[in-house]
C-alpha cells in the first residue's frame, strides 16, 4: 500500500526521461495556496501570493489585462495605431512598433470580432480575447483568459537551469520548443515570437529574463512598469 501511494504522487517515470528533465514542483501549497486554481482576476506566484501588488483588475480577466493596457481611449477595442502607441510606450523603436502592430492585430483581430465579417481596420475586441489564445503555450492562460499559477511556476522548475527563477535565451527557446503541439505551425511561431519579445523588453543587465517580469506581462503590471519607465527616461533625456 505504502508503494502505491508513492507512486500515485510521483512526478517522475522511470521510463520517460523527460519527466525527470522537466522538473515540477510539489511544495507550491507552502507559500501559495491552492496554485492549481485558475485565477480570473489576479495573477500569483510563490512570492506574490495576492497578485501584484497595486495593480488594479477593473474586473477584467487576466488574460483581458494584459490586453487592456494597448485600448489607448478605453473603449473595449485595440486597433493597430493603439498597439503600435502602446509598444512605443514600453521602449520599441518607430520602425518594430509599426511592424509588430501590424503583426499583432493582423493575427487576432479575427478571433475576437462580435461578428463573421473581417474588419479592414483590424480591431481587438478585449470582451472576445480569449478566443485567440493559441496552441503550443505555457498553459499559463486558460481557454477562458484566467491564470494558472502552478504553470507559471512550471516554466521555471522545468527550464531554469542556469539561475531557479531566472531564464537565458537558450533556456527560453528550450521551454518553447517543449511547449510544442504536433503541426501547430502557427502556435510554434506565435510562441517564439512572444517570448523572443518578451526577452527583448524584460531582460536584464546580465541577459537574463526574471521570473518577476514573466508573471508582470500575464496581467499587464510590466507594461505599466516599462511606461513609467520610459516616462522616467525621457525625462532626464528631456
Amino acid at each position: 500500500m505504502a508503494t502505491q501511494d508513492k507512486a500515485s504522487m510521483a512526478t517522475e517515470a522511470p521510463c520517460a526521461p523527460v519527466t525527470a528533465e522537466r522538473r515540477v514542483r510539489n511544495d507550491l501549497e507552502t507559500s501559495l495556496p491552492k496554485p492549481y486554481m485558475a485565477r480570473a482576476l489576479a495573477a500569483p506566484d510563490t512570492d506574490h501570493p495576492l497578485g501584484t501588488p497595486g495593480h488594479r483588475h477593473h474586473n477584467l480577466s487576466v488574460l483581458q489585462q494584459h490586453v487592456a493596457f494597448f485600448d489607448i481611449d478605453d473603449n473595449g477595442i485595440v486597433y493597430p495605431w493603439e498597439t503600435y502607441t502602446g509598444l512605443r510606450a514600453i521602449g520599441f523603436n518607430t520602425i518594430a512598433s509599426l511592424i509588430m502592430a501590424l503583426i499583432i492585430n493582423g493575427a487576432l483581430s479575427y478571433t475576437t470580432l462580435p461578428g463573421w465579417i473581417p474588419s479592414p481596420f483590424l480591431p481587438i475586441y478585449i470582451y472576445n480575447i480569449h478566443r485567440s489564445k493559441h496552441g503550443s503555450d505555457s498553459g499559463t492562460y486558460d481557454t477562458e483568459g484566467r491564470y494558472v499559477p502552478v504553470n507559471l511556476e512550471n516554466i521555471f522548475s522545468k527550464y531554469a537551469r542556469t539561475v531557479p527563477d531566472k531564464l537565458t535565451f537558450g533556456e527560453l527557446w528550450n521551454m518553447t520548443e517543449g511547449n510544442r503541439l504536433a503541426y501547430d505551425f502557427f502556435g510554434w511561431i506565435a510562441s517564439k515570437l512572444e517570448w523572443g519579445l518578451l526577452y527583448i523588453l524584460a531582460r536584464d543587465e546580465e541577459g537574463f529574463l526574471p521570473k518577476e517580469a514573466v508573471r508582470g506581462v500575464f496581467d499587464g503590471s510590466l507594461f505599466e512598469y516599462c511606461a513609467k519607465a520610459q516616462m522616467g527616461y525621457e525625462g532626464k533625456m528631456g
